[in-house]
């Protein structure tokens, strides 16, 4: 068994990821469909990965999770599981945004990246990250408007994510270049490197105190 094993988990989305990894180096990943069943799903699918490596939680030296934005009840598993295993294992945790995620595939562009995805009511989650010098945020995430997205990005950036094809001719048209499709599934491979960045960098999470991140209060909420 490797000394370092870490876990890493994205429940932000319908597609549920989730990766072992040593270091950062991914070792195992499992990507699929979980539609809204992730509290049924999550745990026997960690313990699969797991028996896979020949491991069990136990064996576990740090806990990397996906903060969103994203799904409320799935963030809401994925951060409970993450904070839970770190609490009860006594290892680190440390936690990443979904678009941090999503653009961090496209870090060798020679640009900035932004990351998109549809938040509902018309509106459209996104941020912006540059690699050059050092991987670092550039537009924190925050919701707009399709057309306010285009006049919002940083000039010929690559934007990735859930792009329709009129967005799409807007963002060409403003000089943008786009990445859609499959190209950004490996969230839990990505997730992996950037956690075991922040904990090698001294950015562990608390986790009494962390929280999912989300642009908008739930539609249900205490009366």
């Amino acid at each position: 068994m490797a000394d370092s094993l870490e876990l890493s988990l994205d429940t932000a989305s319908q597609l549920a990821s989730i990766a072992l990894s040593c270091e950062g180096d991914t070792l195992a990943e499992l990507t699929w469909r979980i539609n809204r069943d992730h509290s049924k799903q999550l745990l026997p699918a960690i313990d699969s990965l797991l028996a896979r490596q020949s491991a069990s939680q136990r064996d576990l030296t740090a806990i990397f999770v996906c903060m969103g934005p994203g799904g409320y009840a799935g963030l809401r598993v994925g951060v409970s599981t993450a904070k839970g295993l770190a609490f009860a294992l006594e290892q680190p945790l440390a936690g990443v945004g979904r678009l941090e995620i999503e653009a961090y595939a496209h870090a060798a562009y020679g640009g900035p990246v932004a990351a998109v995805h549809v938040a509902g009511r018309g509106e459209l989650a996104w941020a912006a990250y540059a690699a050059d010098p050092g991987w670092r945020e550039l537009t924190p995430p925050r919701l707009c408007k399709a057309d306010e997205l285009v006049d919002a990005l940083p000039p010929a950036a690559l934007v990735t994510g859930e792009l329709d094809d009129e967005l799409a001719a807007s963002l060409t048209e403003a000089g943008h270049q786009l990445v859609r499709g499959a190209a950004g599934a490996r969230r839990a491979a990505l997730l992996a490197e950037l956690g075991w960045a922040r904990l090698q960098a001294g950015r562990a999470d608390d986790p009494k105190s962390l929280a999912p991140l989300y642009l908008r209060e739930p539609a249900i909420g205490p009366q």
